[in-house]
Formats: structure tokens, C-alpha cells, sequence
């Protein structure tokens, strides 16, 4: 009869890991305002519906917990001033491709296909003002490269 309480404590145990309880539990999310930008490649024009992640707590979130993003969305993290800036997947559900962006709106370096839940840093090739996520592959499904041109909100306006 002892050993009763002793499985009932290790099947509770178990339930807890195996139960939403016993998962990392999503905090509450901060909202984005929307806006728009262009990134200009050498075929073209392409045009993007952003939300912007201006302060910490949006930045600190970002995409995370996210199952999808529309194609032609994305989001632009803007900082306060020029900076080396680092990033990682860890909550994000969505492969992104991440451009890190001059003051001047001048794309600094790219890493494409950044795989969801990394805790690798990806890093900016120096100081930036931005960085834009957008899904996994659109860097290279529109032909997009550095030196390419992005306009809007806070960059090279």
C-alpha cells in the first residue's frame, strides 16, 4: 500500500511534463503598429507590409510564437541609434531571412533561411539601424542582394 502514493506522485509528475503546464508557456504578446516599405533590387520594386518593433519589449518578441506570415509581410526591428546588432530564432516557428540595414536604407549583409528555434546569435556585418525578417527564401525568390535599397519607416527616406 505504500507504493500507491509513490506512483500516483510519478504519474502526476509525468502528466505535468506532458501537459501544457509542464510546456515553456507564451507570455503575453505586445502589439505592432503597421506601416509599408520598398526594397529596391535590381529587377524592381518590391513592396512590404510591415509591423515595426521600435522598443524593447516589441524587438525582445519579434516574431516569436508566430505559426505564419503572410508573403508579403515582414517585420523591421528600428533602433535608436547605429549599431552592431545580434538576433536569434529561439519561440520563432517561421524560417526567416533576416537583412541588416544601414541608416541610409543600404542593405549591409543578409542571412537567409534562419532556422526556427536556434539559439545561434546572427549577427549584423557592423552597425546598423535596422533589421528586416522576412519568410525563408524571399530573399532569394525575388533576387534580393547587398547593396539593394530599402525605404521606409526610419531608413533612407
Amino acid at each position: 500500500m505504500r507504493r500507491l502514493p509513490l506512483i500516483a506522485a510519478l504519474v502526476a509528475v509525468v502528466l505535468l511534463f506532458l501537459s501544457p503546464l509542464g510546456q515553456a508557456q507564451q507570455p503575453p504578446l505586445v502589439t505592432f503598429k503597421h506601416d509599408e516599405l520598398t526594397i529596391t533590387a535590381a529587377d524592381g520594386a518590391h513592396k512590404f507590409q510591415i509591423e515595426l518593433a521600435t522598443d524593447d519589449a516589441q524587438r525582445e518578441q519579434g516574431l516569436m510564437f508566430r505559426q505564419t506570415m503572410a508573403p508579403d509581410a515582414g517585420m523591421l526591428f528600428i533602433y535608436d541609434h547605429v549599431q552592431p546588432i545580434a538576433m536569434w530564432m529561439e519561440n520563432t516557428y517561421i524560417p526567416l531571412d533576416m537583412l541588416f540595414i544601414a541608416a541610409d536604407g543600404r542593405i549591409v549583409n543578409i542571412r537567409q533561411r534562419a532556422v526556427p528555434h536556434s539559439q545561434e546569435n546572427i549577427a549584423s556585418a557592423g552597425p546598423v539601424k535596422a533589421a528586416l525578417e522576412l519568410n525563408g527564401g524571399t530573399v532569394s525568390r525575388l533576387g534580393i542582394k547587398v547593396g539593394d535599397k530599402v525605404t521606409g519607416p526610419g531608413l533612407g527616406q
